[in-house]
């Protein structure tokens, strides 16, 4: 069983990558693009929006709502570029997936700078409802 899960988990690392070179791919409109950033910044990103320390439902996001953010990108995409993507992947795959900790760093800079204006914007609410 712990073999099957690690198939799975790298299945899915594969398909994330792959969404990540349909992202980079110009056939893709920008809606679908903007989609496909979602999902995979979500895939990628080390914070949750159900922390994983909590039982069970911390990895309700991570078993359920990441697949199914990646099937539903999977379906949006036309069939002939998911697998010009899949192909590329498994190409560059023999090398290195550059997706990893220099994209985890990228996006927990985003999550840090989004929570420090969130901050911002309370403590200025606080500050005008005070006065």
């Amino acid at each position: 069983m712990l073999t099957k899960l690690k198939t799975k988990a790298k299945d899915l690392k594969m398909e994330t990558y792959t969404l990540y070179l349909v992202y980079k791919d110009a056939r893709v409109s920008w809606w679908k693009r903007l989609f496909l950033g979602i999902v995979i910044g979500y895939a990628v990103s080390p914070i949750d929006l159900i922390p994983d320390f909590i039982p069970v439902l911390g990895y309700v996001d991570d078993l359920i709502l990441v697949p199914i953010g990646i099937s539903i990108a999977l379906k949006l995409i036309p069939k002939e570029v998911i697998e010009d993507c899949r192909r590329k992947a498994r190409e560059e795959k023999k090398k290195e997936m550059p997706i990893g900790k220099k994209t985890s760093l990228l996006i927990l800079m985003i999550w840090i700078v989004g929570l420090g204006l969130l901050l911002i914007w309370v403590i200025d609410g606080l500050r005008i409802l005070l006065t």
